[in-house]
């Protein structure tokens, strides 16, 4: 089993590569269908040890879907990968395929314009949106390695249509190794200020949870007290505990690397839609046409990065 410190710098699409290998040494009927992204996916170290469980499909995304729904009703455990902006292509064969009560793993890598330099034909914008509008899929978007490794296994064990995003860029680990990861769950960051209420919750995903995280530390700096909710479930949602925050805490944003349209953002909204005149509700995410750029550059350019979360945060209180 991986072993991570906190801190190491760990992209979380590696993480779902290591995580794989290791559920394949147990579980023989895992099979890996990739689209010739295979060295970018990291599904390349199964197919390393595990070639003739590992299927190149080539540049044909509606193929490896159509494939491994016809696998998964023999009864093999596909896991599927490419670009997220990829599987756009494949939404017939995604829509067909959940009337046939499937067992299907598909992983987006290269989301959102944090993966910077290679232009938004390639960025992941719509996939959260696509892949929650079918009726009983399930969506998960870690943030760091840990979190990626330990929803990999739930992914590859649970039955039914997942959907896991991941991230192009190396990002800090967050979680302990022993860390425990939930379908509908989420995870809690509070500032370390004594004697202060929290004045605002922030709530992310993905990449931009490490942005909150960068953000509620300068705050914490000038004695404002964040709370940092990472939304690694982005369907089903931890409705529970939004539901629990947003009583105490009146100030929100959401912050996410996606369209505005069927996201994270839209997601929390429609779980507190009758609390909304209780609260301050801000949506931070991608508004413009993106660039070619850096991860750094793309991330502030649609202000979505921990200068715009500090902004955002001193305009509500």
């Amino acid at each position: 089993m991986s072993n991570y410190k906190i801190n190491d710098l760990v992209a979380t699409r590696e993480a779902f590569g290591d995580a794989l290998v290791e559920v394949g040494k147990k579980l023989s009927s895992l099979l890996v269908l990739d689209g010739e992204t295979s060295n970018s996916t990291y599904t390349d170290k199964f197919q390393k040890l595990f070639p003739e469980r590992f299927l190149e499909m080539f540049i044909a995304e509606q193929n490896i879907a159509s494939v491994g729904l016809g696998l998964s009703k023999m009864g093999f455990i596909p896991v599927m990968a490419t670009f997220a902006a990829f599987w756009t292509r494949a939404f017939d064969q995604i829509r067909m395929a959940q009337y046939s009560k499937p067992d299907l793993k598909f992983v987006g890598s290269h989301a959102g314009v944090a993966i910077g330099a290679d232009g938004p034909s390639q960025m992941g914008l719509e996939d959260i949106a696509m892949f929650r509008s079918i009726l009983n899929s399930v969506v998960l978007y870690p943030s760091d390695a840990v979190s990626a490794a330990k929803l990999t296994r739930i992914m590859v064990k649970e039955p039914g249509l997942f959907y896991l995003r991941v991230t192009r860029n190396k990002t800090p680990v967050i979680y302990k190794n022993q860390e425990e990861f939930k379908i509908g769950s989420s995870k809690i960051h509070k500032s370390k200020i004594l004697n202060h209420k929290s004045k605002v919750l922030i709530m992310a995903a993905g990449i931009t949870v490490h942005e909150a995280l960068k953000a509620q530390k300068q705050l914490a700096e000038e004695n404002i007290e964040t709370v940092v909710m990472d939304c690694y479930s982005v369907k089903p949602l931890d409705v529970t505990t939004i539901k629990y925050l947003i009583k105490t805490i009146k100030n929100v944003v959401v912050v996410e690397d996606h369209y505005p349209a069927g996201g994270l953002g839209e997601a929390i909204l429609s779980s507190i839609i009758h609390d909304l005149s209780l609260i301050n509700f801000i949506h931070l995410y991608v508004r413009k046409i993106p660039r070619s750029g850096t991860p750094e550059e793309l991330l502030a350019y649609e202000e979505i990065d921990a200068t715009a979360i500090v902004t955002t945060v001193k305009t509500l209180l």
